[in-house]
């Protein structure tokens, strides 16, 4: 949705209040007054949209003791926190960013992770290449050519996200997607960083999430 500038006369009570809120929600004038608009016309916009998705994300999220999730009002990101069965427990930290405007993908998945184990990153790269080689296999073809990438950094990888072809999601399945990507992701990581699974066997139980129509985002 494009943007224009406008002048509107406001009484200087009433800015005084929207600039409070706009302190307490760490937002500026013209959004606010933005979405304060669009709420009367009914008028769903980009902020509105990830809000929503980012706080059904949130609520899913809050199911589970696995991840924690951190949701700021009107930012682009929202993360949460996981914590690996391992030496010092370094923990993991998924940001999610949604596009205000898509442009094939519609945001991006980056996780974090920091530690000094030169095993532990060897063995996170070797995940991450694998994870890539799964999706490469099984899930690319659902996706128009080169709208899912990666990026793979020393302690950081980054995954576009994306809606397959011919499917619509609402903004509450749309974080139902997110939320249950993430959950698989990290399950899966850690079953094979603990050496409970093998890449045979994380490759079955990869498949199996992805017949429960799970891991298309």
């Amino acid at each position: 949705m494009d943007k224009n500038l406008y002048s509107l006369m406001l009484m200087d009570s009433v800015v005084s209040e929207i600039d409070k809120i706009c302190l307490r929600e760490g937002t500026n004038r013209s959004n606010l007054v933005n979405q304060i608009l669009a709420e009367y016309v009914s008028l769903m916009t980009p902020e509105k949209r990830i809000d929503s998705i980012f706080r059904n994300i949130e609520k899913l999220m809050s199911e589970t003791s696995e991840l924690v999730p951190f949701v700021t009002p009107n930012q682009r990101t929202m993360s949460m926190k996981s914590s690996l069965e391992y030496k010092y427990r370094p923990t993991i930290k998924y940001m999610v960013q949604l596009y205000r405007v898509p442009n094939g993908a519609i945001g991006e998945l980056v996780v974090n992770f920091r530690t000094q184990s030169a095993a532990l990153l060897a063995d996170m790269a070797e995940f991450f290449r694998l994870w890539k080689r799964l999706e490469d296999a099984y899930i690319a073809r659902h996706y128009e050519p080169g709208v899912i990438r990666y990026e793979l950094y020393d302690t950081r990888l980054v995954r576009t996200i994306a809606v397959p072809r011919n499917r619509n999601y609402t903004n509450e399945e749309l974080g139902g997607a997110i939320s249950d990507y993430v959950k698989m992701f990290d399950e899966l990581m850690k079953r094979y960083l603990s050496g409970t699974d093998s890449p045979e066997e994380l490759e079955k139980r990869y498949l199996a999430y992805l017949n429960q129509g799970i891991g298309l985002v």
